[in-house]
């Protein structure tokens, strides 16, 4: 090996050792441990089950995402049912799914072939259980403050 090789060599050794050493400090030094996954439900597990049949049934997830999970070669922009819980209660969500024309009640802008259809069709009862697992779908106060928080900035231009 040339003189110079091995001061190149040595160079990128001496590199990885610093960096490895900044982020070990930076790791070491942050505040607080990892807050986890912000989304969670307080269904219980036989509704989870249920609404889960459900879910793959009328096959919501071609349009929605759960749990941060969507289909990549699926562009529908509906929204992520992550936490909507905190944004109506069981009693929206039934009449929401109980409406012939679900839009009445929330609009959309998306095309046609992508608006939220009527489920008024379904049996009382699998409306019921899509409504309490809705409502279930929650979203820890760190997590939303954080999003709150950083819209207003995005919104004003403020911290």
């Amino acid at each position: 090996m040339k003189k110079g090789e091995m001061l190149i060599f040595s160079l990128i050794g001496v590199s990885i050792v610093l960096l490895t050493g900044v982020e070990y400090l930076q790791t070491r030094n942050t505040k607080g441990a990892d807050p986890g996954i912000p989304f969670y439900s307080t269904s219980s597990a036989e509704l989870s089950r249920e609404a889960g049949r459900l879910i793959r049934r009328e096959n919501c997830r071609d349009c929605h995402s759960l749990w941060a999970m969507r289909d990549p070669t699926q562009a529908v922009p509906a929204p992520m049912l992550d936490g909507i819980g905190i944004l109506h209660d069981e009693a929206w969500f039934y009449s929401y799914f109980s409406a012939a024309d679900p839009q009445a009640m929330l609009p959309s802008r998306l095309k046609k072939q992508y608006r939220m259809p009527s489920y008024v069709a379904l049996p009382e009862q699998e409306r019921k259980v899509l409504a309490e697992y809705m409502a279930s779908l929650q979203v820890k106060a760190w997590y939303r403050d954080n999003v709150v928080k950083a819209e207003h900035s995005a919104l004003t231009g403020q911290d």
